[in-house]
């Protein structure tokens, strides 16, 4: 019963109540509006359909390589082993690893563990390597490391490995989960075939829904839209802005 009623009363719903009361009492337009918005974007039902579309979208990148259907007979893939896994950077600095780091080479150290017998190669892309190859190192990682520094966002760092890797081999492309939808993107766009590993964070994992969800607004999801909206915003930017705002040139703003 605690649980049932307490998300009644916490501030964000006694807010949400006084907009609504608002609105019977003064019966205007935009306060419905306001209530409506109010409404769709923090209530955990409504957000947690957008989180599984993401996630099913996300688990798509994750088995079916980007580009294969647009390979020749002769490049397909014969096999399941990526010639390289790419693990794109997440900040930090020269002596600390950040969390969304870490998360991101657990992954790759449980994706390589599957395939001991395979040989596998990694290329890091970040300005602070060495926490990286550290990390890795204590795990008894025994593959060939490369670790660069490849631009200042993730549009540079595409750039950067259009030129290094050789697209007609298959890849393995390691980032967090409100990422994987740009990466994805991006990979299409400089026609590499690659798999994206998304790694979960807690921002898109579903939240509890119990009987009150319907009636009552969480803030965790005002945070999920603002990161999604983020990752379709970042991409229309460098569509449409090119070197000017990314400081890499995308084939829209090339005469």
């Amino acid at each position: 019963m605690k649980d049932l009623l307490e998300p009644f009363l916490y501030p964000h719903n006694l807010l949400f109540y006084g907009l609504l009361l608002a609105c019977l009492c003064y019966k205007k337009k935009g306060l419905w509006f306001l209530l409506l918005f109010y409404y769709l974007v923090g209530n955990t039902f409504l957000a947690n359909q957008v989180r599984h579309w993401y996630s099913h979208n996300t688990q798509k990148l994750s088995e079916q390589p980007m580009s294969i259907l647009a390979m020749p007979q002769e490049r397909a893939i014969s096999s399941d082993v990526p010639a390289l896994y790419v693990v794109l950077g997440c900040g930090g600095s020269a002596t600390q690893l950040p969390a969304c780091a870490s998360a991101r080479l657990n992954v790759l150290v449980s994706e390589l563990s599957k395939h001991n017998n395979a040989p596998a190669a990694v290329l890091i892309t970040t300005r602070y390597c060495q926490p990286y190859l550290d990390y890795l190192h204590q795990r008894s990682v025994q593959t060939v490391i490369d670790c660069f520094d490849a631009g200042d966002n993730t549009y540079q760092e595409f750039a950067s490995l259009a030129q290094r890797l050789d697209k007609t081999r298959y890849y393995r492309f390691i980032t967090s989960d409100f990422h994987s939808w740009r990466v994805s993107k991006l990979l299409a766009h400089h026609h590499f075939t690659a798999t994206v590993g998304a790694v979960s964070t807690q921002t898109f994992r579903p939240v509890n829904c119990t009987l009150n969800c319907l009636f009552t607004i969480n803030l965790t999801n005002l945070d999920f839209y603002s990161k999604l909206t983020a990752e379709f915003m970042s991409y229309a930017v460098y569509r449409f802005g090119g070197a000017r705002l990314t400081g890499v040139v995308s084939d829209k703003n090339t005469p």
